[in-house]
């Protein structure tokens, strides 16, 4: 069974490169092995300081699609990334692994590839999820992003710790 890298692990990709940007291509190589991208891709096909750029490029992209103050102006944002990082799906079976789609050529450089995944995962994961299910974190002071990936769609905070620590703030000014 082959699983899909366009879906939710490209989305906690963007997220980890927010919330811990990679400053190395060997940091952006890591990252990307981290949160289920093939090792083959991006060891085999060196990770360059002109990906880590790309990626950057993308991440700020990404950030603005996050940050969009209604629903319109998400879509147009992702379409924009849709457009500019993707081209037509195709079925492969490059590796011998199986058939599934890519919405890339099969030769891009990393950053491409990572942008690619980025968009297009982020655009399954907003029609699958929900199209609120990107955000930035409520508890005051954390500027962290989230994606939503909870069965109610309710997700306000980047993690737990941050949805306690706003808790305890809560009831301590209910208290006094």
């Amino acid at each position: 069974m082959h699983l899909n890298p366009y879906g939710a692990d490209a989305v906690l990709l963007a997220v980890n490169l927010v919330t811990r940007p990679a400053t190395t291509p060997e940091e952006l190589a890591e990252r990307c092995e981290e949160n289920g991208v093939d090792s083959w891709l991006v060891r085999e096909r060196r990770v360059t300081a002109a990906d880590l750029a790309a990626v950057n490029v993308a991440i700020e992209e990404w950030l603005q699609v996050v940050d969009a103050e209604d629903e319109q102006t998400r879509v147009d944002l992702v379409n924009a990334m849709l457009a500019k990082y993707t081209e037509h799906p195709r079925l492969t079976n490059h590796a011998g692994d199986g058939w599934h789609m890519h919405y890339r050529p099969h030769n891009v450089p990393v950053g491409r590839l990572v942008a690619t995944l980025i968009s297009t995962g982020t655009a399954l994961h907003l029609a699958g999820r929900g199209i609120t299910r990107l955000g930035r974190c409520a508890t005051e002071g954390c500027d962290n992003v989230y994606a939503d990936l909870s069965r109610t769609g309710r997700q306000r905070y980047c993690s737990p710790t941050c949805a306690n620590r706003d808790a305890v703030r809560r009831h301590r000014a209910r208290a006094s």
